[in-house]
């Protein structure tokens, strides 16, 4: 799992800049909508509520957050989104894993194909590179503000069920068992650790490390391309940029 953290430092950073142009209030609207859906608007459900958390975490006003869950509720107003999830293979074979929410399907696959193809990538069949990552609860929390040592931190979160530990500049990124993951969450904030986001998606099982310069940046835009696609929830793959490479 090693690569998690590197990419999900670059996403982190990436994703600063998308909320200032509103790029992320509309997924993070589409996931609070299907949410509420799915549980008809219990804020006690488990995705609702990370949903929720997530939205305040990137400051999606309060009104914005009530209007898609009383539209999620309601289940007829509006579009119909569908989660799909399709996988492919980047520049130098990476494999790259997308989580969709789309009202039109056949749209999505097209554009999404084009993106694939047009930045040394293409989309694969199902299962293709599936086998290759493993679902994990993650839970991302800043270094800013933390009133506890890293150490402390990684003891509290191994022994509420924890699986691994991350770190990068910026934070770190607990890592769970599906299963496990709301207890584990549930321990952080009992401790008052905030955690900034809180996610289930897939993680490599093992990883390919990235030495060229410029396959990484042909990689790396590839995966900025593919998630400024606002049909896009999320991107994962299987890549790791080596230490010290300047790209």
């Amino acid at each position: 799992m090693s690569g998690h953290s590197k990419w999900s430092n670059i996403k982190h950073k990436k994703g600063k800049a998308d909320a200032q142009k509103g790029k992320i209030f509309t997924k993070l609207g589409r996931e609070l909508l299907i949410a509420a859906r799915a549980c008809g608007g219990d804020v006690n459900d488990f995705r609702l509520k990370i949903a929720i958390e997530n939205a305040k975490a990137q400051n999606l006003p309060n009104e914005n957050i009530q209007r898609a869950i009383q539209k999620g509720a309601g289940g007829t107003e509006g579009a119909t989104y569908e989660e799909l999830r399709y996988e492919g293979y980047g520049p130098g074979g990476v494999a790259i894993m997308i989580d969709i929410l789309t009202d039109n399907r056949n749209r999505t696959a097209g554009e999404v194909r084009h993106i694939f193809s047009k930045n040394g990538g293409n989309m694969g069949e199902t299962g293709c590179v599936g086998w290759m990552f493993e679902d994990k609860g993650q839970l991302r929390i800043l270094r800013e503000g933390l009133k506890i040592t890293e150490d402390d931190l990684m003891m509290i979160a191994l022994d509420a069920g924890a699986e691994d530990f991350e770190s990068d500049e910026e934070g770190f990124v607990v890592l769970t068992s599906p299963p496990d993951m709301e207890a584990v969450r549930q321990t952080l904030i009992d401790q008052k650790i905030t955690i900034e986001e809180s996610v289930l998606s897939p993680i490599p099982q093992n990883s390919i490390e990235i030495t060229d310069p410029d396959q990484a940046r042909k990689i790396v835009n590839l995966m900025n391309k593919l998630e400024d696609h606002d049909d896009i929830q999320g991107v994962y793959s299987n890549f790791e940029l080596a230490e010290g490479l300047n790209w």
